[in-house]
């Protein structure tokens, strides 16, 4: 453990949640991390072994469907460069093959209508295929929802975004991940096939409580959604990246970009939606991100919660017996509690813009009071103690960074001797006493 260790007492909480998982859902072996400002301050092991001997933090699991997350990144990549846009149709790169016409956004995002499945036996306990065979294999296949209308996963349409990556970087896509992903981060034990002390995957008979060896395929064109094999430590630098980004992989601005809901279902509620590739889960401070995962023999989570900056990851050898979230959010719930998060200090205001130092002081939209102050480099706009929008300076224009008034400008209308007037944010007036005469008020004043 880091010198940023949790309490032993915290130790000890997290340690009989990780138990009370692996007993309720009889799992051979459970590994758990817990990670704070990007450190991994806890990990626990529960159950028997699944490598005797080894390491348990250094054995490899098959991480499912976080695989997805990988695929996300490399895609956002190419975004953040200019190569791909997420609006531009599959099509572009890989031609008339069926779905393409999907947009990479609706693919990200799970809400393209096509197929949860490929056509054929269940790809992830069957021998991969080719691209050009599962390709081959789809013609003619129809949608399940119109395009657009709603979430529903599909494990085929990362197919498509792998080949993508593929084609527009000119080698496969692990080699896109190996190079452009791991090798950045450090993450030297996440491979394609299992390699060195690797975790058998095993489904548990129901009433004998026996354990049954499940197959650890190459998923071959599949492999984008769902192949790659980790350790807890090289899944807690992954989840560290989620975190805060990485200079050499991808930004804490994209990472937030494609932190926002693209899709949802009713069904669902609001306790989830899915963002550009990443699962996001109602939990933690209000919204962890990050995804779980699932293959025969194994299942895996790995989320984090970037406003208390903790996350947590948990990898099984198990087919089923847990729902890898609910745990995560159970760690992360324990986390807080025993050891709540410290808020960042509050430091002086190193200098005011000059685009916001008439900006300042109280403004009324109609009747109602607004504070308008500085909070480091942003403005805060407060209304009876709560924070309700935010705004930058953006290449000296006053920009919304938050809430209702995000990304629209803040125009300061001046009289004609130069003073202040009021405020206009996309026709939202604000002046400096309620409803000013001598502003402009859309629909006039009342009682007028």
């Amino acid at each position: 453990m880091s010198t940023a260790a949790v309490a032993p007492v915290t130790a000890r909480r997290l340690l009989a949640r990780l138990a009370a998982a692996q007993a309720a859902g009889r799992l051979p072996s459970v590994v758990a991390g817990v990670l704070r400002d990007g450190e991994l301050v806890w990990t626990g092991a529960y159950g028997g072994s699944a490598v005797p001997g080894h390491d348990p933090f250094d054995v490899q699991y098959r991480i499912g469907s976080i695989t997805k997350t990988m695929t996300a990144v490399l895609v956002l990549q190419l975004v953040r460069d200019g190569r791909l846009g997420l609006d531009e149709p599959a099509s572009t790169w890989l031609g008339d093959v069926a779905y393409a016409d999907r947009t990479i956004r609706s693919l990200l995002a799970h809400n393209s209508g096509m197929r949860s499945e490929p056509i054929g036996s269940w790809w992830e306990r069957s021998a991969g295929l080719t691209w050009e065979e599962l390709a081959d294999g789809h013609h003619g296949a129809e949608e399940i929802f119109p395009a657009l209308q709603q979430f529903h996963y599909s494990n085929l349409g990362f197919a498509l975004l792998g080949e993508v990556v593929a084609r527009e970087h000119g080698v496969d896509w692990w080699e896109c991940v190996r190079a452009r992903i791991l090798a950045p981060l450090g993450m030297s034990r996440t491979s394609y096939l299992p390699v060195g002390a690797a975790a058998q995957g095993h489904s548990v008979h129901p009433y004998a409580g026996t354990l049954a060896d499940e197959p650890a395929t190459d998923t071959g064109a599949m492999a984008p959604a769902g192949q790659v094999w980790a350790t807890l430590t090289d899944l807690a630098a992954w989840n560290a990246f989620l975190l805060s980004g990485h200079p050499d992989v991808l930004g804490l601005d994209e990472l937030l970009a494609a932190s926002h809901p693209q899709s949802g279902d009713r069904d669902d509620a609001l306790g989830y939606a899915h963002g550009l590739g990443f699962q996001l889960q109602a939990g933690g401070s209000g919204m962890l991100v990050g995804h779980g995962g699932s293959m025969p023999g194994f299942l895996a989570g790995c989320f984090v919660d970037r406003v208390r900056r903790t996350g947590a990851v948990v990898l099984t050898n198990a087919t089923a017996g847990l729902v890898p979230a609910d745990l995560l959010v159970a760690l992360l719930d324990e986390l807080e509690r025993s050891e709540p998060t410290i808020a960042s200090p509050w430091v002086p205001t190193a200098a005011v813009p000059p685009e916001l130092a008439e900006v300042l002081g109280v403004w009324h939209w109609g009747n109602t009071p607004f504070v308008f102050a500085m909070d480091g480099t942003r403005l805060v706009a407060e209304r009876a103690g709560e924070d309700k929008y935010t705004f930058g300076v953006v290449d000296g224009r006053i920009i919304g960074l938050s809430g209702y008034h995000a990304g629209e400008e803040l125009t300061v209308v001046r009289r004609p001797d130069g003073s202040v007037s009021h405020l206009d944010v996309a026709t939202f007036i604000y002046t400096r006493t309620p409803y000013d005469p001598d502003a402009p008020i859309p629909g006039g004043h009342p009682g007028h």
